[in-house]
């Protein structure tokens, strides 16, 4: 069993979007090696359209370079990137999303892919909570199982040390 087998079947059901990229971070790249069926419907787009494309067709003119920036440096050097982008679906609207981007290590420790999580959010109404992520609240919870999974992984959590 590969490591996408194994992400493939704890992430079929899952509410949230899950992607697994290859480790090309310079445009053509990424290619998109595993999407789940709520990403599908996040973007908008068949799976089969997703798989072997790159997540660049998602950006579009209120897409910011420097958050875009900031996601390449975070993943060029083996970091997570956790934050939120402006994205466009199949049929052209746009929508805010938050993104938690890990490297995937291989047993010898050499990067051999990245896994994303993201979730539609919306702006909070009224006084924002402290930080960056107080400004955004998911569009859906829900109570899945794997939610606990996601929890433990700290999915969409602030995280004080990254893995280097």
């Amino acid at each position: 069993m590969t490591i996408l087998d194994l992400i493939r079947a704890l992430a079929e059901d899952a509410p949230i979007g899950i992607v697994v990229t290859d480790t090309m971070i310079d445009a053509p790249g990424p290619t998109i090696h595993y999407a789940n069926p709520a990403f599908a419907r996040l973007v908008g787009r068949s799976l089969e359209t997703v798989i072997g494309q790159s997540p660049r067709f998602m950006q579009g003119k209120e897409t910011r370079e420097e958050i875009l920036d900031t996601f390449k440096r975070a993943l060029a050097s083996g970091n997570r990137f956790h934050g939120y982008l402006t994205n466009y679906r199949g049929d052209g609207t746009k929508y805010r999303v938050e993104i938690d981007c890990r490297p995937l290590y291989s047993v010898s420790g050499e990067i051999e892919g990245f896994i994303s999580f993201e979730r539609e959010v919306i702006r909070r109404v009224g006084r924002p909570a402290s930080g960056v992520a107080g400004r955004y609240e998911p569009i859906s919870a829900s109570g899945d199982a794997l939610t606990s999974a996601l929890r433990t992984l700290s999915v969409f959590e602030e995280m004080i040390v990254e893995r280097r």
